[in-house]
């Protein structure tokens, strides 16, 4: 069986484009919909929902990768790189500071022209702080860089890609095909073909050491952004994450041939469902300031500092429930005004409390109307 990369003339992919004609009807409809959605947000709102998509990707991405990393780190990567917020928390994670930056440097640079220089800055900083490789450069040596799976002695391979004497000869044929590839920003069906194999052609390649994923994902991202001429919002990483096994599959099967028509639909439908997400993420950014907006004058500062924690996780909520202990934490306060405070909000039906004794804990109460 041979991969992609050794069959000849092995960019020409070949598919047929009219399996996403109905997708790409749908996809129009949903971008608009949140181009609009996002157009109406005040400056402030706008700022909070761009940063939310940065932050969920960055998570995301790292998670693919099985690197766990701290939302508080993340968050603080971020606003430090926009040049936003006050006081930036210190950064604890080495590693939340480089992904982070990728995320603000690919938003802000979606529109310039792709070159390896480009890329390799990009892996500069995902990976500046990693000790095991070395940023910015192609990978070297003789040995095979394999994707394998299974303990050792049992390892299942799944792709082979190109000799490191091959990578930078592919990386120069992978430029030029995506700058020739040229979208016109309403060609939607374009845009997307353009950022499906965009995605397969670079991971396939897999030039780094390291890092190939995150910044495969980037390229599809910024790939998006430019076909369609403006910052995509939304977070491909988190669809992807939701059911990895179907990704690591569909791109084994898409690594094996030339005729990719099921890869095209696979990542377009994943892109349309990321489209999808984002309208979510979008109107619970605006429930979260109608929510503060209506209750800010009826709670203390310790108050406002948690339940605003408790917004921090997105759509996802917040895990397990606020609890006595949590508000301490957070708060830095005593048992006794941790306790009061909470069924205050409870009583002013902002949180919803679940349990009883020491397993009772709080949720935010999402679906009080405004009475006022």
């Amino acid at each position: 069986m041979k991969y992609n990369w050794q069959l000849s003339d092995w960019q020409k992919f070949v598919y047929d484009d009219s399996v996403i004609d109905s997708l790409c009807i749908e996809f129009a409809f949903e971008t608009g919909e949140v181009k609009g959605l996002v157009d109406s947000l005040s400056a402030k709102i706008k700022q909070e929902t761009i940063l939310q998509f940065m932050i969920s990707e960055a998570i995301k991405t790292s998670e693919i990768e099985g690197e766990f990393l701290s939302r508080q780190d993340i968050m603080s990567s971020i606003k430090k790189n926009l040049g936003i917020g006050e006081v930036v928390d210190k950064i604890r994670d080495k590693n939340a500071i480089g992904v982070g930056k990728l995320m603000v440097v690919v938003r802000n640079s979606y529109s310039d022209r792709l070159t390896e220089l480009i890329i390799k800055q990009w892996h500069y900083i995902l990976m500046e702080y990693s000790k095991r490789i070395l940023p910015g450069y192609y990978r070297a040596g003789e040995e095979p860089m394999q994707i394998v799976s299974g303990s050792y002695g049992r390892e299942i391979i799944h792709f082979e890609a190109p000799p490191s004497k091959q990578v930078s000869v592919e990386m120069k044929k992978f430029i030029k095909w995506y700058n020739d590839f040229e979208v016109k920003a309403t060609d939607i069906k374009k845009a997307l073909i353009k950022t499906s194999i965009a995605h397969l052609y670079f991971e396939s390649i897999h030039p780094f050491e390291d890092g190939n994923g995150r910044i495969g994902r980037a390229i599809a991202e910024k790939c998006l952004s430019e076909s369609l001429n403006r910052p995509v919002l939304m977070s491909i990483s988190s669809t992807i994450e939701q059911n990895k096994k179907k990704y690591y599959q569909s791109l084994k099967q898409a690594q094996r041939t030339l005729e990719i028509t099921d890869w095209i639909l696979y990542f377009s439908t994943l892109i349309l469902e990321s489209q999808k997400n984002a309208k979510q993420i979008v109107l619970f950014t605006l429930n979260k300031t109608r929510f503060i907006d209506q209750f800010k004058n009826i709670m203390n500062e310790r108050q406002i500092k948690v339940v605003l924690k408790m917004f921090e996780n997105g759509v996802s909520g917040f895990i397990g429930g606020m609890t006595a202990i949590k508000y301490i934490s957070i708060t830095k306060t005593s048992r006794a005004t941790a306790t009061r405070d909470l069924q205050d909000l409870a009583e002013k039906s902002i949180l919803i409390s679940k349990g009883e004794g020491r397993s009772r804990s709080y949720d935010l109460n999402l679906a009080v109307e405004d009475e006022n």
